[in-house]
């Protein structure tokens, strides 16, 4: 996301606060947007598909596809794979508010046999007890295939502040055609939200929208796309390939491959143009920036991985980045530390 300012931090959202209503938060999703299985299927033979996400405190962090949703959906006609709902980790800032985000985006991206369309993408919505129109805002993920599956990859805040949120929603999704043929496909939504009550409310949504890709990738953008240590969402994906992310982005990431499987939530497109709570321009949609969720497959958000995160900050600054945030506060102007980066770090680049 960015620094934030001084008047930001103080509207941060108090931690402590909230992560005793881990349990509450988990206990409310709403598990029939997607299938649960403690099994995993292959569904595309060109893409890693995703298999089931990790129970709390997990170690390891789902496969995915990495194919661009903008792009031909790889095919097969395997069955749709077995998916899990998205669940809060040990180490979440206000898990509730996530599950509300990707609960919205489990229940338009999956529906069972005979429920694809708008209308019934509508019914699932308001079955949550939220705008049905909110559905309408989801529409690169509703289709009128006779199934799908989806798997929420991860869920970042884009800022989280005492009254309002942004909660950066990474999925992928499987759709069956009727010829049993299954594609696969995702993106990645900025859901916002605010305060409510019971629980806090959706209010929009802005699915990624990257810019179309580039006939001549330079070298280091080759080199990102075609790295098995570099896992690429969807929306992430088609950023490299536009060719409008910078070389110092694209380099940085490379070097945290050489020491680490890397796996990108963020570059471009998908994020806030501006730092959540500011009217300061973000670096990610200038193309600038990238944030990570895990390395060697372990969740950043996690207390017991802080020292990686700290590693990964402390290599991307070796690199140049001037921006650098994630769950620990390190000594230097480069560093920041805040409440919607307990889950990530942000690596940004003044060029």
């Amino acid at each position: 996301m960015g620094r934030p300012s001084s008047a930001d931090a103080g509207r941060d959202v108090d931690r402590r606060r909230f992560l005793g209503l881990l349990a509450a938060g988990a206990a409310g999703l709403t598990a029939a947007a997607c299938t649960t299985s403690a099994g995993s299927t292959r569904a595309a033979s060109s893409a890693r598909a995703s298999g089931p996400g990790p129970s709390p405190g997990a170690a390891s962090a789902p496969a995915r596809a990495t194919t661009s949703s903008t792009a031909a959906a790889p095919a097969s006609t395997a069955a749709l794979p077995r998916t899990t709902p998205w669940t809060a980790r040990i180490g979440e800032v206000h898990p509730a508010v996530k599950h509300r985000a990707t609960a919205l985006v489990q229940a338009v991206a999956a529906w069972p046999e005979g429920q694809g369309g708008m209308a019934a993408a509508r019914r699932r919505v308001a079955a949550l007890g939220m705008d049905p129109s909110l559905a309408d805002a989801c529409a690169p993920l509703v289709g009128s295939e006779p199934a799908a599956a989806c798997q929420v990859v991860d869920a970042q805040y884009g800022g989280i502040l005492a009254t309002s949120s942004s909660v950066l929603v990474v999925v992928d999704q499987w759709r069956r055609h009727a010829d049993g043929t299954v594609h696969a496909g995702g993106t990645t939504l900025d859901i916002r939200l605010v305060e409510a009550s019971p629980r806090w409310r959706v209010v929009d949504v802005f699915p990624a929208h990257p810019a179309p890709a580039t006939r001549t990738p330079a070298s280091n953008a080759r080199a990102v796309l075609s790295s098995s240590r570099i896992h690429l969402p969807h929306a992430a994906h088609a950023d490299v390939m536009s060719g409008t992310i910078h070389a110092s982005v694209l380099d940085t990431l490379l070097a945290l491959a050489d020491r680490y499987v890397v796996d990108v939530s963020i570059v471009r497109s998908g994020h806030p143009y501006y730092v959540f709570g500011t009217r300061r321009r973000s670096d990610h949609p200038r193309g600038r920036a990238v944030d990570v969720w895990a390395l060697d497959g372990r969740p950043l958000v996690e207390p017991v991985n802080h020292p990686l995160a700290v590693a990964g900050m402390r290599l991307a600054v070796a690199h140049g980045a001037y921006n650098v945030g994630g769950p620990v506060l390190l000594a230097g102007p480069q560093y920041f530390s805040d409440q919607t980066h307990q889950d990530h770090i942000h690596l940004g680049f003044d060029v």
